[in-house]
This record gives structure tokens, sequence and C-alpha cells, in this order.
């Protein structure tokens, strides 16, 4: 059986799904987007300051395991990086959805994964998406996604992913807010939203522009 990922080969596989389904246009990833992606502070728990060798350490492991690979496109002189999770766990986009959110925000209710999956895939309604829930959890040989128990403070069970072990999903339920906690102000959300999304912009940009120079090199 492969070792449970780190928490940073997690977050480069999380992010690299996203931005596959979100941002196609920019995808492959180079690797300055792949790290602005990984550093996000808008749909991100916790919030990492990875570094390029940092990334590079969890993209060496994870090639290895098949997990995500790397390219060379035509014309280019920059290495860009793309995702091979469904296939390699054989997901339909409704699974690949609900496990990205979990391996990029932590331990969820099936709630905020029906808010949260929107960007990603589409689901009829609550039900879909518990649904999809219990197909992970029920995967063979090993479950992908198990249901931690409730706990004081908290009126529903959240769920969590299970690349990174059982000890790993345990203590993402410690560290998620009580159902209690107030809201985030959403308005503080959409700029963060905004402010990454003009970081992988800038970041595709100067990848265009270092291809550009280097036509001329």
């Amino acid at each position: 059986m492969e070792p449970p990922l780190t928490a940073e080969e997690v977050r480069v596989l999380g992010s690299l799904v996203e931005k596959q389904i979100t941002t196609p246009d920019n995808y492959p990833l180079s690797m300055s987007a792949l790290v602005a992606a990984c550093n996000q502070t808008s749909n991100r728990d916790p919030v990492m300051r990875l570094d390029e060798d940092g990334v590079m350490r969890a993209i060496v492991p994870l090639r290895r395991r098949g997990l995500m690979r790397a390219i060379q496109p035509s014309g280019s002189r920059v290495t860009k990086y793309e995702v091979l999770l469904r296939d390699a766990l054989n997901l339909d986009a409704r699974e690949l959805a609900v496990l990205a959110v979990l391996m990029l925000r932590g331990a969820q209710t099936a709630g905020e994964l029906n808010a949260r999956t929107a960007r990603l895939a589409e689901f009829a309604d609550l039900a879909d998406v518990e649904t999809t829930l219990a197909a992970l959890a029920a995967r063979e040989p090993e479950p992908l996604v198990v249901r931690l128990p409730r706990s004081a403070g908290r009126r529903e069970d959240r769920y969590a992913h299970l690349l990174s072990g059982e000890a790993a999903a345990a203590a993402s339920l410690e560290s998620a807010p009580n159902d209690s906690s107030p809201p985030a102000d959403d308005r503080v959300a959409a700029l963060e939203r905004s402010v990454d999304e003009l970081r992988a912009d800038l970041a595709a940009l100067r990848e265009e522009l270092r291809e550009f120079r280097a036509q001329f090199q």
C-alpha cells in the first residue's frame, strides 16, 4: 500500500484539479502558476506559504505515483504540470469535485460541499452530494472519504478525505470551526478571490512573456 500523501502533496493535487476545471485556458500550470495556486488565500484551509522548492518536493513523489506529470508544450521552453488524479483513481466528475474541495479546504459538511463544489461540477441538490460522498466512502479496496463523528458544538456530520490517512482526517475535525462560529464576511471573501485571480493571471502573463522572449534568444 502506498504511504499517505503529505499536506503539501495534497495541496498541489487539489490546486491542479481546481485550475484544470476553472481556468482551462491557463492549464496545464507552470511552476510559478502552481505555486500561486497552492498559496491562495481564498478557497484554501489552511492557507499555505510554499515556495518553488517546497512545491517541487511534493511534485517528485506525485509523479512517481502516477498522480501528475510534467510536460513540455510544443514550441515552449517552460515545463508545465498536469494532474492525473481522475484517471488514477477512476473518479467521475462529481467525485473529483468533492474530493478536490475536501483536499483544499479540509473537513466539511455536506451542505458546505454542496455550495463549494458549484464551480467544479453540477449537483442536482444536497442529496446528490451525499450520494457522491457515500460512493467515495464505499470505494474498494480503500475508501477515499470518511464521515467523521459529530462532536460537541456541531449540528452536522463532517466529511474528510483519506488521501493523507485516517489520523490526518481525524485531526482535520479538531481544526474545523464549530457550527456556532460567526460566518465569514462575504465581501472580504470576494475580495480575496479577486486578488487570487489577479495573481494567477499575472503568473500566466509572466510565463507567456518568458516564452515570447525565449523565441528570440
